[in-house]
């Protein structure tokens, strides 16, 4: 194959750096919770406690909610239960089901996490300014609202 029938193989749309951005916050993310004290914290477990609610989620909710599969959801909170982050309670309204709560370990991690999340914002402040970094909040959100249809295929 020629160097010729490489071309359009480069990323050049938006999804590219959109990606890049969410990645290198995350990334940001999970290095300063690990440096807080929350070792337990990592790429797989930030896929699952991103969608886990203060006042408890249940499991197949989880599920749903994060687009991960029964079976790695499960895993998930096994590893997040076992690091004493999250405990499983019976569901008051469904016997067979269980909700998902913090821990006092695992609120500790969400108040360093709201601190961090802001000192991230922060940095990204200093190089954007305050009129970028509310522009670019404006775009991501019309881009969330009204960027595409999500119908379409």
């Amino acid at each position: 194959m020629s160097e010729a029938d490489d071309t359009g193989l480069k990323p050049d749309h938006i999804g590219w750096p959109l990606w890049q951005a969410a990645f290198l916050w995350k990334e940001a993310f999970i290095t300063a919770m690990q440096a807080a004290g929350h070792g337990w914290y990592g790429r797989a477990q930030s896929n699952i406690t991103a969608f886990l609610s203060p006042e408890g989620t249940r499991q197949r909710d989880l599920v749903e909610r994060s687009g991960l599969t029964k079976q790695a959801v499960q895993q998930l909170v096994d590893d997040l239960e076992a690091a004493g982050v999250v405990v499983r309670r019976p569901d008051p309204a469904d016997r067979r089901a269980k909700v998902i709560h913090y821990t006092a370990k695992g609120k500790a991690a969400l108040r360093d996490g709201a601190r961090i999340k802001r000192q991230i914002e922060a940095r990204m402040a200093e190089g954007l300014g305050e009129d970028g970094m509310a522009q670019l909040r404006v775009l991501l959100e019309r881009v969330i609202d009204r960027g595409f249809d999500r119908d379409a295929t």
